[in-house]
């Protein structure tokens, strides 16, 4: 049983549905199962019963929402509270009790919506930050099989979790999970830190914790991509219409390439003012390479999202007026999304993966970009040391998207490193991207979560 905000649709068409659904649906299809999840839709008074469907083995479950509730619940709590705060941003954060209190109020009407549908042996998965109580909401309600949890965004430090009113009580909730899967090494330490020093927990071997009458298991499980699909679709890619108008286009430049939403934890200014910095202590480099921003919009009845819209599109047509020349225009700047064929040709034609955010739990276009190239002539990926796939991919280029300068210098070395340094970091990035699939991903959590190992007896039942 996956529990989601949104559900892929079953008639989405893989091509269309992003990675992570694509492997979800996959699992429950092997297994059999239901996908549970808001349908997008909001109406007072909703029913209390999801609308199910079914394809295959999966069953899908769709709920309606009350719209303040929902608003409260997606729009206030997780993502003007929480989204923030795991990315660092604490100038963003904005906490109000009534958004607790309607985020609470959704996962109770998740979990009643779903309990009638759970057997007692069902092995329960919930996704992300929008559902960190519904363990908690389901043993209330009497369900007493394996939950497991994945926090597919950073987790913060103690030291900035403490900027959370709530942050006990999501905490108490988390120890409701068996298991509780981040995306790093140093999430999970972020994490134990937290349960040691405040929740008064105790940590064992193998990331086993114990909070009070509870012991469930906190443990890293990287994410990554369908690896061979996008190699795949990038060598299907090499010969097509779409590389061909973007080849032509280039005039035979090279190309920068940056994919992102329109977030301000992607830190586009900074990504912009780097390359600004770039052709300007560097005129080596001016008509001859070209940077690709692609930035479909995210949220964009957020004012701080308005505000950062305007700031890249300022700031692109300043860079553009400074040094374009009539037959050459430096930063090409797209606030739409492409299909993932047509990433899979950029992606191969550009010399320069630019995956600079301020934070990130993962960054699933680092892995996309290094699967996409040729191996023959692979281009060279340039990554901020605060993404998640910065511990997994040590062929990378590493910056602190903070050093503007620092990246500039970096785009230079990028630009101008030789084929034979080129095809060893490509290596042994890829290495890893072909071993850490997303399928790999999937049934390693499964695995864990279904295991029934005892776990290991905290500090004071051993003493008693």
């Amino acid at each position: 049983m996956i529990v989601s905000n949104r559900v892929a649709s079953p008639k989405e068409r893989a091509a269309k549905a992003g990675g992570l659904a694509v492997a979800l649906r996959e699992a429950l299809s092997r297994r059999g199962g239901l996908w549970f999840g808001w349908s997008g839709e909001t109406e007072v008074n909703p029913p209390q019963a999801p609308k199910l469907m079914k394809s295959g083995r999966v069953t899908y479950a769709l709920q309606t929402l009350d719209p303040e509730d929902q608003r409260a619940h997606y729009a206030g709590y997780a993502n003007g509270t929480l989204w923030p705060l795991c990315h660092y941003r604490l100038g963003a954060l904005s906490f109000r009790r009534s958004d607790f209190e309607g985020y609470r109020r959704v996962n109770q009407t998740f979990a009643r919506s779903l309990m009638p549908l759970l057997k007692p042996s069902d092995i329960v998965w919930v996704h992300d930050y929008h559902f960190i109580p519904l363990a908690a909401e389901l043993r209330k309600l009497g369900f007493g099989g394996r939950i497991g949890y994945f926090h597919h965004i950073p987790w913060p430090t103690p030291e900035v979790f403490y900027s959370l009113p709530s942050h006990a009580a999501l905490v108490s909730d988390l120890s409701q999970y068996d298991l509780v899967g981040l995306q790093t090494a140093h999430d999970v330490r972020a994490l134990l830190t937290y349960i040691s020093a405040e929740a008064k927990g105790w940590i064992g071997p193998g990331g086993v914790v114990g909070i009070r009458e509870r012991r469930f298991r906190v443990s890293a499980y990287p994410i990554g991509i369908d690896a061979k699909a996008f190699v795949t679709d990038a060598e299907a890619a090499a010969n097509s219409e779409d590389t061909q108008r973007l080849l032509a286009s280039l005039a035979g430049r090279a190309l920068a390439v940056g994919v992102d939403r329109l977030d301000y934890s992607k830190g586009l200014p900074n990504k912009f003012h780097a390359f600004e910095n770039l052709l300007e202590r560097y005129p080596q480099h001016r008509s001859h390479v070209t940077m690709m921003q692609i930035a479909p919009v995210s949220r964009g009845e957020v004012a701080e999202y308005q505000a950062l819209r305007r700031e890249l599109e300022e700031s692109a047509g300043a860079i553009n007026g400074r040094y374009a020349e009539f037959d050459w225009v430096p930063l090409r700047y797209l606030n739409k999304p492409f299909p993932r064929a047509t990433l899979a040709a950029i992606y191969r034609t550009a010399r320069l993966g630019l995956v600079t955010p301020l934070r990130d739990g993962m960054n699933l276009v680092a892995k996309e970009y290094v699967a996409a190239q040729d191996p023959e002539d692979p281009g060279v990926l340039v990554l901020s040391r605060f993404a998640g796939a910065a511990d997994e991919l040590t062929g990378a280029l590493l910056v602190n998207p903070y050093d503007v300068e620092g990246m500039a210098e970096t785009f230079d070395l990028a630009l101008t490193m030789p084929l034979e340094e080129r095809l060893e970091r490509w290596r042994a990035n890829m290495d890893k991207v072909s071993s850490n699939t997303i399928h790999a991903w999937c049934d390693t959590f499964l695995s864990d979560l279904s295991s029934e190992t005892p776990l290991p007896e905290g500090p004071e039942r051993r003493a008693a």
